[in-house]
């Protein structure tokens, strides 16, 4: 059995190392991958490494779609005390986690059941908690509705978790930091002026970005599905995940269809590419299809703490076109064409305000929330009524 309580995601354990290559990409390097890069985010500090990082990550970009990202910049307190709370979040009384339940909150926000979700026509074995980051609703009634998505938080009473909720906000607002540097980082590598990705972007204090805090548990013995998430795209510009403990289960499938684990390595972050961020690069950075195996039976539960950094809900980014240099479109080009992969959802950011395809997203996973808050959109997309369980495709 694994103790997870041991687990520290910010310092190796004793004997353990990170090893962070120094030229992790070289220009010979296959496009397909068998394993996960590791960048390091300190070498940045360093004039005389940086060129390193850069050309790893404009690999991993165009190539990959994910890559450990050694030494972020979040304070590793906050971290390990996010760690800590995780388990003690699902302990909570059942009674406790209803009161702040999805269903109350027209932003999606809030508690959501173990298997309430299917992906793939299976369910999902997990149950999660969806937070954000501040922001006051701005919406008023004839508006699209989509701007309804970013509200006030559920948070779970003070009383009966003293010191939660300040530290995810202090955890999620290092880590937004590091989104928003981490994106001007992409843009250098890509030979773009840094505050060119910032166009997707509303102004500091007019965004709200995404978290959640996910249990994975071990199938009972009457499960048969391993299945903790099944296999999709993130719909963010990027994702910064938190392996919250020692338990393996996350895998990424690679150009040839293949699932390539990524289990935690202490001190990192996960970071991966969303849907939105592949449009907007036309299809130069790559959103990766992956997907969460649930534990061992007999296991203790896997913990999970994802970021989800939201763009602009008014731009279409089938509007706006970046000028990318004849050298860097090469890149592309020598990728070559992409393999199937088993993930098909946000398939309409070409074609709608990025709120409105995430209001369709939220919506067809959890249809609960929508026929109480959404009803239009609800009738539209489930003319026969409420379904048992949620389903983004």
């Amino acid at each position: 059995m694994i103790a997870s309580s041991t687990f520290s995601p910010t310092k190796p354990d004793q004997g353990a190392q990170i090893c962070v290559p120094q030229a992790l990409c070289p220009p010979t390097m296959a496009a397909n991958f068998s394993s996960i890069p590791i960048l390091d985010y300190a070498i940045l500090a360093d004039a005389a490494r940086r060129p390193d990082f850069i050309a790893q990550l404009r690999h991993v970009l165009v190539n990959v779609g994910f890559l450990y990202l050694a030494n972020p910049p979040v304070a590793q307190a906050d971290i390990d005390a996010v760690v800590e709370y995780a388990p003690k979040l699902f302990a909570l009384p059942q009674e406790a986690k209803n009161a702040i339940r999805m269903v109350n909150s027209e932003h999606f926000f809030g508690y959501t059941a173990l298997g309430a979700e299917l992906t793939k026509g299976k369910t999902d074995q997990r149950e999660q908690f969806d937070f954000g980051t501040p922001f006051e609703s701005r919406w008023v009634p004839g508006e699209p509705e989509y701007l309804r998505l970013w509200g006030a938080v559920q948070w779970p009473d003070e009383e009966q978790l003293p010191g939660f909720k300040d530290t995810m906000l202090r955890y999620l607002k290092q880590v937004e930091q590091l989104s928003y540097a981490f994106v001007g980082l992409i843009a250098e590598a890509f030979d773009l002026p840094r505050d060119t990705l910032a166009t997707y972007f509303e102004a500091e204090g007019f965004m709200q970005h995404r978290a959640k805090v996910v249990k994975y548990p071990a199938p009972l013995d009457n499960v048969s599905s391993d299945q903790g998430v099944g296999p999709h795209f993130d719909g963010s510009f990027l994702t910064f995940l938190l392996q919250a403990s020692p338990h393996p289960g996350l895998q990424v499938q690679n150009l040839a269809g293949e699932w390539i684990d990524a289990p935690p390595i202490p001190g990192t972050f996960v970071v991966n590419i969303g849907k939105a961020l592949e449009i907007v690069t036309q299809g130069l950075a790559r959103a990766t299809s992956h997907r969460v195996l649930s534990p061992a039976k007999g296991s203790t539960p896997r913990y999970s703490v994802p970021f989800f950094q939201n763009i602009s809900p008014r731009v279409c980014l089938g509007d706006l076109t970046i000028q990318f240099s004849r050298e860097i479109l090469k890149l592309k080009e020598e990728r070559g064409a992409l393999g199937a992969v088993d993930s098909v959802n946000y398939t309409e950011y070409d074609r709608f305000p990025s709120g409105h395809v995430n209001l369709i997203g939220r919506v067809k996973s959890h249809p609960d929330v929508a026929q109480r808050h959404y009803p239009v959109m609800f009738k539209q997309i489930f003319p026969n009524g409420l379904p048992a369980q949620g389903s983004a495709y």
